[in-house]
Parts: structure tokens; C-alpha cells; sequence
């Protein structure tokens, strides 16, 4: 019996190799595949450890901020070791390297942050341990719920699942994007963001090439989702406004109505005890109303908060 041939690869899709990683690889394989008609084997999927996964102890700001998940697909895409890389677009850096671009952004999924070990922020016990890494997710915890401890906790899902599940916190919180890829929707549950406001570009897979690699470009841009594209280039332009880090406290909502978008930022010290939020209504692509929406959020934040913004200092 004679074995059918396989095709040679027309896209290398480097990714991180985690089982969130490779869920989202898997997808944005699919996608390429049914947008050009080819089959499976015409992706292949090179994966990276990257050095973000490397070190589970220390929060990530501390060790080297979210380049630590670029790091190693930004050398083999440089390189021309792999054609392609894929980003949970929330781990991506503000400023990146002018090397590369993004000429694809998916479908966003579910944007919302999942409680797991409590029906709601109201009903977490008193005076409870919280594990979480995100300086977001720590601040507006704090700033809601004062009496709680927060303690540091990394890994993938079913690690920070499996410290949860040893006692090593009480509560914690996973992107409900995450749970949903990996078929985990029933685990947790998502807070409402008129309560809880999530992060930039959560629910986002990005996906980056070479910006010289013109081929490249045009066979993603069949896969390029354009109100993604609008909220997430939104979400990214008012943290470089801020001058958002690894470190900055910063969550924000970024919702589209026709041509017409509406944001929601708030900005915290890391401790919680302080909060400024504010808004803005702005056309899709227009992105001067951000700049005056972070301007007029740090200019009423105390020093607690701009300390942790470039642009506030």
C-alpha cells in the first residue's frame, strides 16, 4: 500500500509549548488551512520552550517582564528558523522589535477574568489567600477586597489548578479565553467586567511575522479578524501612552459599536488603595483620544499610581 504524500510545509508556526501555547497554534493552523484550502501538514508547528516558562518562583516582573515569552520566538523568526510565531496577544510587549509586525490578530474570544474558588469577589472568606502573579489582578483585587493576602502564582492552568488544589492559596484567577481553548469552560467563575475590568488585549491571539516577509504577510492577512484588529491596536495605543510595563497596574475594556469604540481604563497602585478610572468614545482607528484619556488619568492619579508609569514620571 502505497502511503500518500505529505506536502512540504508553506509556513513554519513557531509557538511556545505549552498546552495553551499549542491550542492556539492549533487554531490559528486551522484557520490558515481553511482560508488557502490546504491541507493540515502544510503548518508546521515548531515549538519553543520559552524562558517565561522556565522560572515558576519569581513574578514576572521581576525576572524580565513579558519578553520572557518572546524572547525565543522573536531569535528563531528573526533567524528565518520559523515564518511565523504565535502570541497570547496579552504576553506581547508594547514596543516591539520594528523587525517584525503583526499582520493577523484572530477572532477575539471571551475577554473575562475566571474567579476559581469563590462564586464571586464578594463571597471570597475573609481575609483569604489570593494567588496570582498579574500586578492587575493583585491591585484590583486589593482594591476590593483589602482584607485578602495575595501570594505569588505562576505556571500554566493545570499548575496554578494543581497549587490551588494543594492549599497553597484559596483563590485565584484564569483568563476565561485560556479555559475555553482548553475545553475548561465549567472551571471558575467569569466576573462581570462592569465589576472587574480585565486586562489589555485579553482573549487575543496574535499573530506575527517578519515585516520584509511580504508573502508571509498576505497569506495571514486572509486570517485577520479587522474589530479585533481595532480593539486590540486601541488597547496597545493607550498603554504606550501610559507608558504601561510588565509592573503597571493597568486594566482596561475596549468594546467596538460600529465604526465607533468605547474604552474603559483604570489604573491602581500596586497596593490597592488607590484607583483612578476614566473613559473615552472615539472612532475605530482614531486613536488621539487616548492619548488625552491617558493624560487626564495620570494627571489625577497620586504618585502611588504614576510611579509605576513611564509616562507619569
Amino acid at each position: 500500500m502505497t502511503e500518500p504524500q505529505r506536502t512540504a510545509p508553506i509556513i513554519r508556526l513557531g509557538t511556545r509549548n505549552s498546552p495553551l501555547a499549542m491550542a492556539q497554534a492549533f487554531e490559528t493552523r486551522a484557520r490558515l488551512c481553511a482560508a488557502h484550502g490546504w491541507a493540515e501538514d502544510a503548518v508546521e508547528l515548531v515549538p519553543v520552550l520559552a524562558s517565561g516558562d522556565k522560572v515558576l518562583d519569581r513574578p514576572l516582573a521581576e525576572i524580565g517582564g513579558k519578553a520572557l515569552w518572546t524572547k525565543e520566538l522573536d531569535q528563531w523568526l528573526g533567524e528565518g528558523r520559523i515564518d511565523i510565531a504565535v502570541h497570547s496577544a496579552k504576553d506581547v510587549e508594547t514596543i516591539r522589535p520594528q523587525a517584525f509586525h503583526f499582520p493577523a490578530f484572530l477572532p477575539r474570544a471571551d475577554r473575562r477574568d475566571s474567579l476559581v474558588g469563590a462564586a464571586s469577589i464578594a463571597a471570597i472568606p475573609h481575609g483569604a489567600t489570593v494567588g496570582t502573579s498579574a500586578p492587575r489582578r493583585a491591585a484590583q483585587l486589593l482594591n476590593l477586597r483589602p482584607d485578602c493576602k495575595v501570594v505569588t502564582f505562576r505556571g500554566n492552568v493545570a499548575t496554578r489548578l494543581r497549587k490551588l488544589a494543594e492549599g497553597e492559596a484559596d483563590v485565584t484567577f484564569l483568563a476565561a479565553a485560556g479555559l475555553e481553548r482548553l475545553d475548561q469552560s465549567a472551571v471558575g467563575t467569569p466576573l462581570s467586567p462592569d465589576e472587574w475590568i480585565p486586562a489589555a488585549a485579553q482573549g487575543v491571539i496574535a499573530i506575527e511575522c517578519r515585516a520584509d516577509d511580504a508573502a508571509t504577510t498576505a497569506l495571514l492577512a486572509a486570517i485577520d479578524h479587522a474589530p479585533t484588529r481595532a480593539e486590540l491596536e486601541a488597547e496597545r495605543a493607550l498603554l504606550a501612552a501610559l507608558g504601561g510595563t510588565c509592573h503597571s497596574p493597568v486594566a482596561v475594556l475596549c468594546e467596538g459599536a460600529g465604526e465607533t469604540l468605547r474604552m474603559r481604563a483604570a489604573l491602581f497602585s500596586p497596593d490597592g488603595a488607590a484607583r483612578i478610572e476614566g473613559s473615552a468614545a472615539f472612532a475605530r482607528g482614531d486613536h488621539a483620544a487616548l492619548g488625552a484619556l491617558a493624560a487626564d488619568l495620570l494627571a489625577r492619579a497620586p504618585e502611588s499610581i504614576t510611579a509605576h508609569f513611564r509616562a507619569g514620571v
